[in-house]
């Protein structure tokens, strides 16, 4: 199985580490099959505070059902992220992953991505709660049923309201696309 870990420039650095670590451990410590990989516009991703980041393939390379999920790192404005973010290309991937009924996780402000698609129409989800709930109702603009929780899960969908639910949100993935057995396994194993 393999997970495409879609990075916007300027995405979370945090929020990226949590997939990488989190499938890292359930692939080298507990045999899962998943594997990673990261895509970005370009093969060097510049994220959040200057860090870059090389991406395995870029977006107009990526056949998405060669993948069995989607993961998405949120990010900083000032940094440029909304400018991929809400790319058409990045969205089109978002659509793709869902209407096939694979799962789908945002974390954070990646959130606004998933309903700038128009997936979250109608779908319980959650974005940035800070700054005084500025980013959930924009959420709510796009038609989510905006849920003030640290990691909300409908159907195949996750989203989360800050970095510091990144592990959550991995997990949960995980679970998804294993067993909640190995998600808790690795959780455990990882301190949580």
């Amino acid at each position: 199985m393999k997970v495409l870990l879609l990075l916007a420039k300027g995405f979370e650095t945090m929020e990226f580490s949590a997939f990488v670590d989190v499938f890292g451990w359930a692939r080298e410590d507990f045999g899962s099959d998943i594997a990673l990989h990261t895509c970005g516009f370009t093969e060097q991703v510049i994220s959040t505070f200057h860090i870059p980041v090389i991406a395995d393939t870029v977006i107009d390379r990526v056949n998405p059902e060669d993948y069995d999920a989607l993961a998405i790192p949120g990010g900083f404005e000032d940094y440029g992220f909304y400018e991929e973010a809400y790319d058409e290309r990045f969205l089109n991937l978002i659509r793709n992953f869902h209407q096939s009924g694979k799962p789908v996780a945002a974390i954070c402000v990646a959130a606004l991505s998933l309903g700038k698609s128009g997936i979250l129409k109608g779908k319980r989800a959650t974005t940035y709660h800070l700054s005084g709930g500025r980013r959930q109702k924009q959420l709510a603009e796009f038609g989510a049923v905006v849920m003030n929780e640290p990691v909300v899960t409908d159907g195949n969908i996750i989203t989360s309201y800050c970095p510091q639910t990144s592990p959550y949100v991995a997990l949960k993935l995980l679970e998804l696309m294993t067993t909640k057995e190995l998600s808790d396994t690795v959780k455990t194993a990882m301190g949580f």
